[in-house]
């Protein structure tokens, strides 16, 4: 059998992940029948059905999903080749599109870019801060090299690790009157006034099933997804919101904002890295990542620490 050309194999690629062949022609820049006939090729040299097409929707049958695993990870090391060469050459160039929820963007960030941006100078870094909708959107059309989001159910296009789970901690100002650092169970507080994200944030959901499963009384709810405009708020009344503790690492001892941690039962979030499937992530990529998997692993070795402060106290006396 001949070799199967990258063009066709591409087409196929686009097809599954677009479920049109009309959005998936726009995408390669052909035309529908273009794309139809690559797609018919690569049936006729296999011998298999690769698509049901019915009622303007293409879906992949099992052996067409099967075969745009294979072709997404072969592609992605070819267009990985050049990278690789570059990297053994002792070179890391290119550019470098990250996509951030501010939950990582108010602590993380800075201390990376502070060792990355020297190390690699050659690299043309956009980082772009945005919720998870936007930025798994961003993924998906490869604007975006990877993003940083909550996790989520997998989807056709995109391929997941998980990146980092972290535990949840309350946010409030000093109108609210919480000891800094003191564990706090919240159905044992009096209703609270609660800063959320909006309906369509993955973190939302996982809120409102906390509340509902624990028996946290809410005594009224402001959606709002702009995070510096959250944290003013939260500081300055006595509205209250939950966030990961890598995001509130900086505010131990300052006063502004008081920090506590939820227990009884704990709350945690799980945050994955996501890119696209077809694609392995270039050297400047995985730099980046290492580097910023190790901030956040310090972020939390100071939390465990500073947890750890009180309960010796309480030991010694």
């Amino acid at each position: 059998m001949r070799n199967i050309p990258l063009r066709q194999v591409r087409a196929v690629i686009a097809v599954c992940e677009e479920g049109s062949f009309t959005r998936a022609a726009e995408r390669e820049n052909a035309t529908q029948s273009g794309i139809s006939q690559h797609v018919a090729a690569v049936e006729r040299k296999l011998g298999v059905k690769l698509f049901e097409r019915a009622a303007g929707r293409v879906t992949p049958t099992p052996a067409g999903l099967r075969y745009y695993k294979s072709c997404v990870q072969a592609v992605g090391v070819l267009e990985n080749a050049a990278e690789e060469a570059h990297a053994l050459a002792g070179k890391v160039t290119g550019e470098l599109r990250i996509g951030l929820m501010p939950t990582f963007t108010r602590a993380v960030l800075a201390p990376v870019l502070d060792d990355f941006v020297p190390r690699c100078p050659e690299v043309r870094l956009h980082i772009v801060e945005g919720y998870s909708g936007l930025l798994t959107e961003m993924v998906l059309d490869e604007e975006l090299d990877f993003a940083v989001v909550p996790a989520f159910e997998g989807t056709i296009g995109l391929k997941s690790r998980l990146l980092v789970r972290d535990r949840e901690m309350l946010i409030s100002g000093p109108k609210r009157g919480f000891a800094p650092l003191a564990p706090l169970r919240l159905a044992e507080c009096k209703p609270l006034k609660f800063v959320v994200p909006g309906p369509d944030n993955i973190r939302r959901r996982n809120l409102e099933t906390y509340f509902q499963s624990h028996g946290v009384e809410v005594e009224a709810l402001l959606e709002m997804d702009a995070m510096i405009a959250t944290l003013e708020f939260v500081a300055r009344s006595d509205w209250v919101t939950i966030l990961p503790s890598v995001i509130s690492i900086n505010d131990i001892g300052r006063g502004e904002l008081i920090v506590n941690p939820i227990v009884a039962p704990e709350l945690h979030a799980e945050f994955v890295v996501i890119q696209p499937t077809r694609r392995t992530l270039s050297t400047q990529a995985r730099l980046f990542l290492e580097r910023f998997e190790q901030e956040v692993a310090h972020i939390h070795a100071v939390w465990d620490e500073t947890m750890a402060g009180p309960k010796q106290r309480k030991l010694s006396a």
